[in-house]
């Protein structure tokens, strides 16, 4: 069975999202449907394919919210900042770009690297968890391996 470790408030934010999809946005679909049905034909009714499409993408969403608040593992915080663990923010110097980094070690269904919060099962993340301030870590990235230096956890 899979499992989806979570913070509780990544928890909470799923179980939100998961109730705007099944209550406001699923009403809002069908209320599009209606409304592209009343306009007659619906073999060239563009405006009716596109909100069933919308509709089945939520569908879609619905069910692996579903699946992953079902599965999900709150992991309680942690406040030893001794190592890096999950929920950890780690500041690291990135010897290949000479640069200071700092990620968010979170689980994949709270993952966002475009803000640097990234997945415990990324490689990076496998790479720090563990790690203890002073560390050097080798992260195994599909394009070759590079070095992290831990410089502060919090």
């Amino acid at each position: 069975m899979a499992e989806f470790p979570m913070t509780q408030q990544g928890y909470d934010e799923a179980v939100k999202k998961l109730e705007y999809l099944q209550k406001t946005k699923r009403a809002e679909i069908v209320q599009r449907i209606a409304e592209a049905r009343s306009h007659g034909d619906l073999s060239e009714n563009a405006e009716y394919d596109a909100a069933r499409n919308e509709q089945a993408a939520n569908e879609r969403a619905i069910e692996e919210l579903e699946f992953q608040i079902k599965n999900a593992v709150v992991i309680e915080e942690i406040a030893d900042n001794s190592a890096v663990h999950f929920g950890s923010v780690v500041l690291v110097h990135d010897t290949d770009f000479d640069e200071d980094v700092e990620y968010t070690i979170m689980g994949t269904t709270e993952a966002d690297p475009m803000k640097n919060i990234i997945s415990n099962e990324s490689p990076v993340g496998q790479a720090l968890m563990g790690a203890k301030r002073g560390d050097t870590v080798t992260v195994k990235a599909p394009n070759g391996e590079y070095t992290l230096k831990v410089l502060k956890i919090n």
